[in-house]
């Protein structure tokens, strides 16, 4: 059966590779972005099945006049790809107010209100898939990137009740959690903050971080997500990337050893 999709942070990235894949296949994609613009081919190649709507998820009015156009164009919403967010690069002692606030606003609370304005639609269906984007980052503490982990450890603990809180509802909810991708992440997305002294370069910190991590190709990221939203079962967690299972067990591993 063709789905509808919402994807939001559309633009580039995992978003734009995702909305992409979801309409070759005949799937219909509603794709939110702060720059619809970037998204005019796909309008042109895919006509109606194909929705862009500019938005900024900081805005709560804004996200719920977003959900609210896309059931009106295609009457339902099967997937949700709560996609939109951004890396801050900085040790914990030199992160700016502003950009802590900024990195919060939008990975976490952007999140959130996806999430509420898209739930009174998806249990009256009955149905439906709130797939979140988080990050290994979620589920480790890499250094050089304190603030990006923080909301990105929030976004696991939300998402996680809200599995529990949803499932009587009919609905399905999964964490994505990438590795690192060649995406502009890490180029034009981040922000990078004056840093220390006191502290080696990020990218210093990176390659203590990610030594047995190898960077892998958005488009790697395609089969797996379509796999995901076609499964009658979806997990609660998926990781998505070359060589992450070892490293997270060892991680968890390590933890476990500190409770015990």
């Amino acid at each position: 059966m063709r789905k509808t999709w919402l994807i939001t942070g559309a633009a580039r990235g995992f978003g734009r590779v995702w909305a992409e894949a979801a309409l070759k296949r005949g799937d219909s994609v509603i794709a939110t972005a702060r720059e619809p613009e970037k998204l005019a081919d796909l309008v042109t190649q895919f006509g109606d099945n194909f929705l862009p709507v500019t938005l900024d998820v900081r805005d709560r009015a804004a996200v719920s006049a977003a959900v609210e156009t896309g059931f009106r164009a295609f009457g339902r919403i099967d997937v949700v790809v709560n996609n939109a967010g951004y890396g801050l690069f900085c040790p914990l002692e030199n992160v700016p107010e502003n950009d802590a606030r900024q990195i919060i606003e939008t990975n976490v609370l952007g999140s959130l209100w996806v999430i509420q304005s898209i739930l009174p639609y998806l249990r009256q269906q009955g149905y439906g898939h709130i797939i979140q984007i988080s990050s290994i980052a979620g589920l480790m503490a890499l250094p050089g990137m304190a603030m990006y982990n923080a909301t990105k450890w929030a976004v696991e603990g939300m998402v996680e009740t809200l599995a529990n809180e949803v499932k009587e509802f009919g609905i399905n909810v999964t964490l994505v959690e990438p590795g690192p991708h060649l995406t502009d992440w890490i180029g034009s997305s981040a922000v990078r903050p004056e840093r220390g002294e006191a502290y080696p370069t990020h990218e210093q910190m990176m390659q203590q971080s990610w030594p047995r991590m190898l960077p892998g190709y958005p488009i790697n990221a395609v089969e797996p997500m379509l796999n995901l939203v076609d499964t009658d079962t979806p997990p609660l967690r998926m990781l998505l990337g070359e060589s992450l299972n070892e490293m997270i067990i060892q991680d968890g591993q390590r933890r476990l050893a500190g409770i015990e």
